[in-house]
């Protein structure tokens, strides 16, 4: 049996139910040109790599809350900046 390629994502419709979109894509698959396109990378000329001192407690702390939500710790720190910048801008 042959797939239908999905060659762009407009073609994707909104599903009703799971059952809809289980028949949809037993029918169908994405093209992989598609896929690899809509991956993110990382740029690293848009980050710029910071040093700051940390109380020990206070990084374990920062660590371990983390880990309670699945997060690596930088990057929720990263998060809580950009959370409070936007506060403070508005």
């Amino acid at each position: 049996m042959s797939l239908t390629v999905i060659t762009d994502w407009e073609k994707v419709p909104v599903f009703a139910n799971p059952a809809e979109e289980v028949s949809f894509w037993q029918v169908h698959q994405i093209d992989a040109g598609l896929m690899q396109s809509s991956m993110v990378g990382t740029d690293t000329n848009e980050s710029t790599t910071i040093t700051i001192r940390m109380d020990p407690r206070m990084l374990s702390r920062l660590k371990r809350l983390a880990r309670q939500r699945y997060l690596n710790y930088q990057s929720m720190l990263k998060q809580w900046v950009a959370e409070r910048l936007e506060k403070e801008l508005h």
